[in-house]
């Protein structure tokens, strides 16, 4: 009898595990060219796939619910490290975001003036997604 709750319980584990990841969406892979603090956590150098989840940050004031998404960036299938990326239309970018723009499907990755900072810009499907990193001089 034993063996079949564990049965069970390892059953609605797994449905858990493939509803959370059914839910995450991948934006891509990018590379980041020096070590970083994201959400104030080390993340080294290295090559990354970004996946945007359906977890929202707590909107500032003026802000819509849809402007801020958190994304996670993998290595070998599992999460290493996350951040809040802002959310902007393809049409609203133009206003917010001075420089070249990656073209649709695809990504770039700057460092901001200063060097502190290290910016990924994703577009996917119509939206630009922007993270602001920290490098860890």
């Amino acid at each position: 009898m034993t063996v079949v709750f564990k049965g069970i319980a390892m059953f609605k584990i797994l449905s858990i595990v493939a509803t959370v990841a059914a839910l995450a969406v991948s934006l891509g892979s990018v590379r980041l060219p020096h070590a970083v603090m994201a959400d104030g956590k080390p993340l080294p150098a290295g090559t990354y796939q970004v996946q945007l989840t359906e977890e929202v940050p707590k909107p500032a004031v003026g802000q819509t619910a849809d402007s801020e998404k958190w994304v996670e960036f993998m290595q070998g299938g599992k999460v290493v490290g996350r951040e809040v990326a802002s959310v902007m239309s393809d049409a609203d970018i133009v206003s917010h975001v001075k420089g070249p723009r990656p073209r649709a499907n695809s990504s770039r990755v700057d460092t901001l003036k200063g060097g502190d900072y290290l910016r990924v810009w994703i577009n996917k499907g119509g939206n630009n997604y922007l993270i602001n990193l920290r490098s860890s001089k």
